[in-house]
């Protein structure tokens, strides 16, 4: 659009809501790229509030959730291996998360321990911290101890001698400090997370691992991280190392393509009478939208098929059945598209007749878990076809879903929209009213856990990319409301990635092993097992 068109419309966006506005803050706007349809629609949603989702029931075994048996997952690997050669695989890893919120606990005893008058025990007593207490149990297991150790000697040479409480104290002191190892400034993907003999293995290196097992075809292979744009030395560092040992050891050459979350995905921020918040200088203050920005990112991927997994999920002890699983998840979503660009090939072609229209309405009830309107029946056999069509044509994701075993995050469940027809969707608790009894009920109810393990379809029947920006819910974010300086603010967090990101996508949901998931959410998660049973 043209840029003076653009300053108009934000400028009648900001009068039509009686909003005072400068030239410098018009040329604010527009130099991040944010739409005047964006900033009109946030602030409708300041004004009027957002509807939380209205939750049918939580999507179970045979009732949303698919459960594969032992020889439909072998079959579906194999499918998977035998379709993939003319395809194109990318896999797609949300990895610009800091990791400092892994060492909170970490940082409060550098704060409050008092290593000359207290001893280690009765700091964890008086503040009944378990999380240290299991750290320091388990102390010799991770990863980084041995260089953090051989360090420490290396400045102190009686470090050795000295008493527990001292030892601990310098040795996290060493973990954290920006001119020591700095692990809480980091990001994730940088930090040592498994032991292989002398050799300890970074989120990075596990993932191009993984890639090559199941994102690769021809020998080749591409893996796109999202990550801050400050954070791209760390990457470069750990991809120059590592990369030429992995493509050596699988025969693989492996492309790493990088891309950061988009100023233009930015929302605007509010005080608490849905004013634009205004910094000292008078400038608009903007923040981060959330991981749903990330549907930008995802949209620039040009692949077949794109397999999505947190930075912080890998394991060097169930890589066997995370690749088995991500094979046979691909060899769904491929059995299922091919049935798909089948059929809409015999719409396109007028070759689809009223006994096709009845299976085809089989496969969307009962494979794809599609609410079919109540009258479809009663439909003249072109809008029958015209209506099919618009269901099948669209983006397409098979997500693993874990047994709920007590993890924080969002879950798989049967949600009602306006009309009263119920869609899966991957729903977090601050999507629900939780005030509500009914909905709290249902949500307490989830048996299964979204861990984030999705293959997608992003083309169309004729090989065209898909919009992914046309499938949002807009709907489907919500307020926050955050502090800055003393001042009360609200700001609008886009849809989640796998959550309003992708609300009108088809969806199915696979029940996947427990151990596919092995999330680093705190340092301790390092001591688990999935993270111990190294080569």
């Amino acid at each position: 659009m043209d840029e003076i068109l653009l300053k108009s419309e934000i400028e009648k966006v900001f009068e039509a809501h009686d909003v005072s506005y400068t030239a410098a803050n018009i040329e604010q706007i527009t130099s991040q790229g944010i739409s005047a349809k964006a900033i009109e629609t946030q602030l409708i949603f300041f004004k009027r509030g957002i509807k939380k989702s209205e939750l049918a029931e939580a999507a179970v075994k045979s009732n949303g959730i698919k459960v594969l048996k032992a020889k439909e997952v072998d079959d579906y690997e194999l499918f998977f291996e035998q379709q993939k050669g003319n395809k194109k695989l990318v896999k797609f890893v949300p990895a610009s998360g800091a990791a400092s919120r892994m060492f909170k606990f970490l940082s409060e005893f550098l704060r409050s321990f008092d290593v000359e008058k207290e001893t280690i025990n009765l700091y964890i007593n008086k503040n009944k911290d378990e999380e240290f207490k299991v750290f320091i149990a388990g102390l010799e297991k991770f990863p980084f101890y041995q260089p953090i150790k051989d360090s420490l000697y290396q400045k102190y040479p009686d470090f050795g001698e000295w008493k527990r409480n001292k030892r601990v104290y310098h040795f996290v002191k060493k973990m954290m400090e920006s001119k020591e190892f700095n692990f809480i400034n980091k990001p994730k993907a940088v930090l040592p997370f498994h032991q292989y003999g002398d050799h300890s293995a970074t989120p990075i290196e596990e993932h191009l691992k993984e890639a090559a097992l199941y994102a690769s075809t021809n020998k080749q292979s591409e893996v796109h991280f999202t990550i801050s744009e400050a954070h791209q030395g760390y990457f470069d560092a750990i991809v120059d190392e590592v990369k030429p040992k992995i493509e050596k050891e699988f025969d693989i050459k492996i492309e790493i393509t990088y891309s950061n979350q988009k100023q233009s995905t930015d929302t605007l921020a509010v005080d608490m009478n849905n004013k634009p918040f205004r910094l000292e200088d008078g400038s608009l203050l903007f923040r981060p939208g959330g991981h749903g920005a990330l549907i930008e990112n995802l949209n620039s991927i040009d692949a077949d098929i794109i397999f999505i997994k947190n930075i912080d999920n890998v394991t060097n002890a169930q890589l066997e059945t995370v690749v088995k699983y991500k094979r046979a998840l691909a060899g769904v979503l491929i059995a299922l598209q091919d049935r798909i660009f089948k059929y809409i090939e015999l719409i396109d072609s007028s070759q689809m007749d009223a006994e096709k229209i009845r299976e085809v309405v089989v496969f969307l009830r009962e494979d794809l878990n599609i609410c079919v309107h109540e009258y479809f029946d009663q439909f003249k056999e072109d809008f029958q076809k015209e209506y099919i069509r618009d269901i099948l044509d669209r983006p397409i994701r098979v997500c693993g879903m874990v047994k709920n075993e007590g993890e924080p995050g969002g879950g798989p469940f049967w949600v009602l929209n306006k009309k009263g027809c119920r869609s899966l969707q991957i729903v977090e608790s601050s999507q629900i009213d939780l005030k509500d009894f009914e909905q709290k009920e249902i949500f307490a109810s989830s048996t299964h856990f979204n861990p984030v393990d999705l293959v997608c379809g992003t083309k169309n029947s004729k090989g065209q990319k898909f919009d992914l920006t046309q499938f949002i819910d807009p709907n489907s974010g919500f307020i926050v409301q955050k502090n800055h300086k003393g001042r009360d603010l609200k700001f609008y967090e886009l849809p989640g990635l796998w959550n309003g990101a992708m609300a009108n996508w088809l969806t199915v949901f696979v029940q996947v092993p427990l151990g596919t998931f092995n999330p680093v959410k705190t340092v301790n998660d390092l001591l688990k097992a999935g993270h111990q049973e190294g080569e």
